[in-house]
């Protein structure tokens, strides 16, 4: 790909979400000739989505614990993050004229809480900065040539480039562009690509339909999570989630859904244990139990005694066999930790993000892929993982810089 001395590089991008924008605001600023395709009609699709409940760009917490929400690529996420930290990306946001706010959670937003502002700024420096987007401009592989092949409303056409970099996203939210059809196309020119799995998932449960009808869509409130991997390490969350027609959903359960996912994959289910009074002692609820329920019910009895009711009631019931009810410590034992098996995740295009992706071991240190020189890939399209609360985003956007820094260092051995 050496190009004449003289002539500007020039970049095609495939992927108008976080990090192919941030990939072409990179390389712009840098001198480089950018083209973004993007198969949607408008760029950033996802990234608009995922701020309708409020926009959570990254999180305020210190280092080590931010980077250990990577976990199995912590170390390959590592230097990927700390070239543009959560600092430097508020920085990098209010230098679009957009102020941010750390929220109560330690997770920070944009003041006005909103995705499209943010996302309207930004696209307006892109332009300035000359870089040119295509939407409407679906990437479908590589011609005889070398050539990207694009299928357009006009039909199909060729780019040539200097370089690429590939942000297509994984294969969660289809609809939004995310559909990981590129797959066989990398795996084909001999990438290596792990299988792409749902990631911050809800999980399917088999509930009877008495419960389905009764409790889909109940919020089940102030509850710890429990759950041991194959490998014996211990997770535990706090917080909440929903009761959903098929299983369990939300907040808590996304936190956990990758040992929950893996463990499923290993043995075909995994057991999650919830605490429903986390606010008392095994000792204090066995005695609360234990108390003399005269002529009330047993419902009646725990609601009063140990504040379990409406859907905390329903899930132990579900979840407990009825001769429990008739043993004050087996029954306390499961109010403390009720087992709940889940039989599946939730399918990957109901999920908020996946995993997978094109291993890091395929890829230089600059994201380059090996089998395929002057190929770069950033974003969601990488076997990493990340709960929410920002580290999803932030990975996004500092892996978009990290990959067009290193088509920088790419062109300049090449093209000396």
């Amino acid at each position: 790909m050496t190009e004449a001395a003289g002539r500007r590089p020039q970049v095609a991008i495939i992927g108008g979400g976080p990090a192919g924008l941030m990939a072409a605001e990179v390389l712009s600023q840098a001198g480089v000739n950018v083209d973004l395709f993007e198969a949607m009609p408008s760029v950033g699709r996802k990234f608009l989505m995922a701020g309708k409940g409020g926009m959570n760009i990254t999180h305020s917490e210190p280092r080590e614990p931010f980077l250990a929400r990577y976990g199995a690529r912590q170390k390959a996420m590592t230097p990927i993050i700390d070239a543009f930290a959560p600092d430097a990306l508020r920085n990098w946001i209010h230098q679009l004229g957009v102020d941010t706010f750390v929220g109560s959670s330690g997770r920070v937003f944009p003041t006005d809480m909103k995705a499209a502002p943010l996302l309207r700024a930004w696209l307006h420096r892109l332009r300035e900065q000359g870089v040119r987007i295509h939407v409407r401009h679906r990437w479908t592989g590589w011609g005889a040539d070398g050539t990207l092949r694009l299928t357009t409303p006009d039909g199909e056409r060729s780019q040539q480039a200097d370089a690429v970099v590939l942000a297509l996203g994984g294969g969660s939210w289809a609809r939004l562009g995310s559909d990981g059809a590129w797959v066989p196309w990398l795996q084909a020119r001999g990438v290596d690509v792990a299988p792409l799995v749902p990631a911050n998932c809800g999980f399917e449960a088999g509930w009877s339909e008495h419960f389905r009808e009764r409790f889909a869509g109940e919020p089940v409130k102030a509850v710890i999570a429990h759950f041991r991997d194959a490998a014996g390490r211990e997770w535990q969350r706090q917080g909440e989630f929903v009761v959903s027609a098929s299983g369990l959903e939300g907040s808590l359960i996304y936190a956990l859904s990758a040992p929950l996912r893996d463990a499923i994959a290993l043995h075909g289910s995994a057991t999650l244990h919830l605490d429903l009074a986390p606010g008392k002692s095994l000792e204090r609820v066995r005695a609360e139990v234990a108390h003399p329920r005269g002529s009330r019910s047993m419902a009646s009895h725990l609601q009063s005694r140990v504040g379990i009711a409406g859907v905390k009631a329903g899930l132990l019931r579900e979840c407990t066999p009825r001769e429990t009810y008739d043993n004050a410590d087996a029954l306390a034992a499961v109010i403390k930790a009720l087992p709940v098996r889940l039989l599946a995740p939730c399918p990957i295009d109901e999920a908020i993000s996946s995993a997978g992706g094109v291993r890091f071991e395929a890829m230089t240190q600059g994201l380059m892929l090996e089998a395929l020189p002057g190929v770069f890939c950033a974003g969601e399209m990488l076997d990493w993982e990340a709960p929410t609360g920002g580290y999803l985003l932030t990975g996004c956007f500092a892996s978009g810089r990290a990959a067009a820094q290193g088509v920088l260092g790419w062109l300049r051995r090449t093209q000396l």
